[in-house]
Order: C-alpha cells, then sequence, then structure tokens
C-alpha cells in the first residue's frame, strides 16, 4: 500500500466505495487524513462500515468542510450530468479528484524518482499494459502493475528509485488526474465508446489525448495511427518529447508498425529493430500486433533492447478470459474469449482463427452478430448457448452451420466432439460468446472459468500454460 500524507490533518470525502474506493480510503487514513466515505448503494455502505471506515450521510453534508472530494472512477464527472458529490464540491469550491491523482502527488511528495508508464485507449489498453509490464518484468526491472488492471494503484508497492509502475487507465481516471505527468504515455486507438459519459466522440476523443498534456521532455509518447482520431491527436502533439507512431499494415516514420507479425522499429524511416510474433499464441491477430508494436515502444522508451524485448513477448501468456488458449485435446486448440462480450470484441477472435468451431450466445447485446458476416468462412460450425441461441440461430441462417445447444457445458461437449473429427491441422473450439453472461452466469469471468474447466475435464486435455507470475 501507498499511504497518502498529503491530505494528513484534512477532512477528506470518499464517493465509491468499491475495490478503489476502499483502497483510496484505506491509504488516507494510514498517511493521516480524516476520511468520510460515502456510496449510494447501501450494501456498499454496509461493507464499508463492516471494514472500519467512518460511513457518514454526505447528501446531507456541508463540503466546505472538505478539502477535497476523492471520486471513484465509475461515477459519473460530467455527462449525462454531474454526480450530486460533484455539483456539491464544485459548490463549495473544493477539488474533484481521483485516486491516480493521489498517487502521483506522492509520487512527487516521496522524490524516489521512480517511473510511470500510462496506457489508455478504447481497445486493447488490458492486454498492452500485461504485456509492457512483463517485458520490462522479464528483462529483470522492478515493476508494479496496476490501476485499471489488477491492483488500484494506491494497493500498490511503495516508491522506490528503481521502481516503474505500468498503469493502465480509463477515460474515467484521466478525467480525474489533473497532473497525470507519465514518463512514457501509450493511446492505442479512440473508437465510439462511453459516449454516455463523454457526450460526444470529440470530447471523447480529448480526454484520452491528456495522457500526453504533460509527458515531460525526455519522455516519451506512443500513440497508434490507425483510426483518424488518433491520427488527428498525433499530428496536434506540441512538445519536446519523442513521438513514436504505431500502425499495422502500414509503415510509420518513427514508431513501430507491424508487417504480417513482425514488428519493425523505425527512426527517420529506417528499420532500426524488429521483433517476430510467430507462433506466440497469445498474441495472434491484427489487433494483437497493434497491442505488442505499444509495448515494444514503451519497452524501448524505458531502455530496453531489442533481444530482451523478444524473449519477454515469447513468454508472454497473455490475459485470462482474453485469447486465452486453455488447452489442448490433440490437435484441437481450445480457446476461452469470454470477455468478447459483444461483436466487435468477437470479431477480433474470429479474425484470427481458421477451421473455428464457435460457442457463441448468452444475453445479446444491441445488433447481435450484425458485423461478422466476414469471417463466416472461417468457420465449420457455431454452437449456440443461452438466451441469444434462438435469434443467433435466425441470424446465422443458412450461412454457418449451427446447432442450439443451450448451455455452455452441452456445447462444449459437441464442439470438442465435431473438431476431433476434423481433418484441419489445427481445428479451434474457440468461446468468443458475442453477448453478455448475465443469462447464465454472474459475470464474463465465471463464464470464462467454466469453459476452462469443462476443457480441461475433457479426455486427453493437456493444459496450455498461460498464466505466469504477477508483475
Amino acid at each position: 500500500m501507498i499511504p497518502v500524507t498529503i491530505f494528513a490533518g484534512s477532512e477528506v470525502a470518499v464517493v465509491g466505495a468499491g475495490l478503489s474506493g476502499l483502497a483510496t480510503a484505506r491509504a488516507l487514513d494510514v498517511g493521516g487524513a480524516n476520511v468520510v466515505v460515502w456510496d449510494d448503494k447501501l450494501k456498499a455502505r454496509d461493507e464499508a462500515e463492516a471494514a472500519g471506515f467512518a460511513v457518514r450521510d454526505l447528501p446531507a453534508a456541508d463540503f466546505s468542510k472538505f478539502d477535497a472530494l476523492v471520486l471513484a472512477p465509475g461515477i459519473p464527472l460530467t455527462h449525462p450530468e454531474p454526480h450530486w458529490s460533484v455539483r456539491k464540491a464544485k459548490g463549495a469550491g473544493i477539488e474533484v479528484i481521483g485516486d491516480v491523482e493521489l498517487f502521483l502527488r506522492e509520487r512527487a511528495k516521496s522524490g524516489a524518482g521512480s517511473k510511470v508508464i500510462a496506457i489508455t485507449g478504447t481497445n486493447g489498453k488490458s492486454t498492452t499494459t500485461a504485456l509492457a509490464a512483463h517485458l520490462l518484468d522479464t528483462a529483470g526491472k522492478q515493476v508494479a502493475l496496476g490501476g485499471n488492471i489488477g491492483k488500484a494503484v494506491l494497493d500498490l508497492q511503495s516508491f522506490t528509485p528503481d521502481m516503474t509502475y505500468v498503469l493502465e487507465l480509463s477515460s474515467y481516471q484521466i478525467d480525474l488526474t489533473p497532473s497525470l505527468a507519465p514518463d512514457a504515455a501509450a493511446l492505442l486507438n479512440v473508437t465510439p465508446d462511453h459516449l454516455d459519459r463523454h457526450g460526444t466522440l470529440q470530447n471523447y476523443a480529448a480526454v484520452k489525448a491528456r495522457i500526453f498534456a504533460q509527458v515531460p521532455p525526455d519522455g516519451t509518447a506512443v500513440i497508434g495511427v490507425d483510426d483518424e482520431s488518433c491520427r488527428a491527436i498525433a499530428d496536434d502533439l506540441r512538445g519536446s518529447f519523442a513521438v513514436k507512431r504505431i500502425a499495422v499494415g502500414h509503415a510509420v516514420e518513427d514508431g513501430v508498425w507491424a508487417k504480417d507479425g513482425v514488428l519493425l522499429e523505425m527512426e527517420g524511416g529506417q528499420e532500426v529493430g524488429r521483433a517476430d510474433l510467430a507462433g506466440i499464441g497469445s498474441l495472434r491477430g491484427a489487433h494483437n500486433w497493434q497491442n505488442a508494436a505499444a509495448a515494444y515502444a514503451l519497452a524501448r522508451a524505458m531502455g530496453l533492447d531489442g533481444a530482451a524485448i523478444q524473449q519477454g513477448l515469447k513468454s508472454f501468456v497473455g490475459l485470462a478470459h482474453r485469447m486465452e488458449q486453455v488447452a489442448r485435446v490433440g490437435n484441437v486448440l481450445f480457446v476461452n474469449d469470454s470477455k468478447a462480450t459483444n461483436a466487435d470484441a468477437a470479431g477480433k477472435a474470429l479474425g484470427s482463427f481458421d477451421d473455428i468451431y464457435w460457442i457463441v450466445g448468452g444475453r445479446a447485446k444491441d445488433g447481435g452478430l450484425a458485423g461478422l458476416e466476414a469471417f463466416y468462412p472461417k468457420i465449420t460450425r457455431a454452437y449456440l448457448i443461452g438466451e441469444a441461441a434462438e435469434d443467433f440461430a435466425h441470424q446465422l441462417g443458412d450461412a454457418v452451420p449451427h446447432v442450439v445447444c443451450g448451455t455452455l457445458d452441452r456445447a462444449v461437449t459437441d464442439a470438442a466432439r465435431d473438431a476431433g473429427g476434423s481433418d484441419a491441422s489445427e481445428p479451434v473450439v474457440l468461446l468468443s460468446p458475442a453477448s453478455a453472461s448475465f443469462d447464465q452466469f454472474d459475470n464474463f469471468a465465471k463464464r470464462g472459468d467454466a469453459f476452462r474447466e469443462l476443457v480441461l475435464g475433457l479426455d486427453g486435455a493437456t493444459s496450455v500454460t498461460q498464466r505466469g507470475k504477477a508483475a
């Protein structure tokens, strides 16, 4: 834990009593602040009180008595309208910040010189963050991984001169971090998302772009240029820091681009290094090539050489529930992509394999499978589960052979049998549901865990190592 001492002796309101909110309250309390906690949900308030925190009726409180409001990132700051606590804080003239802001201010106060890498983007930020941390870790660096992935930032190890913090940041977290000044920052992509919280795509992109606003002169900005919003941000970047562009399928002057699974590092239009992703199952697909290119650029910014990066790439096991290679039965590969809760996410996995036995369904999102038609030739057979099964059967029609299984256990059994009879070199049983899990599972992780357990229980299943030590 990182004690937050900058508010020692001060009154601080913490609104939002989830994991990051309670971590914030603990860090402030240990650092000497007088902390008051609130959550709009009764259950969360009860849990905070049971954990020993002072829970007070903040809706009725006089906010002028507080020195700051620390807001959980899931609570609206601006759109669709500011949360009542934000309005009260603004009316009282006190600042509204998040836990990452506390982390950065405490880092500055410590004087330890710890490095910070910050990574954001609509898609791929978790994989890129985990991979960047892994590359540094396998090269012998001291690394702490957290933020919007894994641990809350204030639950990470204390500041030391040789520590590098690799942080995934959502747009919500960036919005609450006015002094964000990472030593290296990456913005992967910007596509329409969270517009209910930002109003417009332009507002959303502007928040994402703030990750670069205070990069120091000797720092590095890494930015994907495969989408229009990010290209515009890249063209507007100003500062003496290095700018490294990331692309898939087209060359960049300075940065890293991916060509057919090979990462090419460029300086002044000349190739100065490369890394090969061939055979690295956790980094299949063009979307993962972008993630790997960004992690490569960040690792180079932290002083790693190409050989160390190549070794780290080879040992990266990926993230659970995101194209996670679970096991093989003979030549059949079983892949857990339970995190794919919409069609766009499922398309990333479908585009990464051939000879697919596709387990799909759950509680459908708007549009169902629309947009996935280009991947249908890759699918040998689909196994439909959950509430969406009948609707998906109609959507697939005659384009994809399919069977309504209803439940995940039957789908795994049927898909394993059918794939086992294939004469393809590597048939793939892919759980990529393109749907939410809530009809049959509490969340996507429990759905993925169930898939993993079912697969590992098959006769002849050989586990594919996918979980390494935490960075």
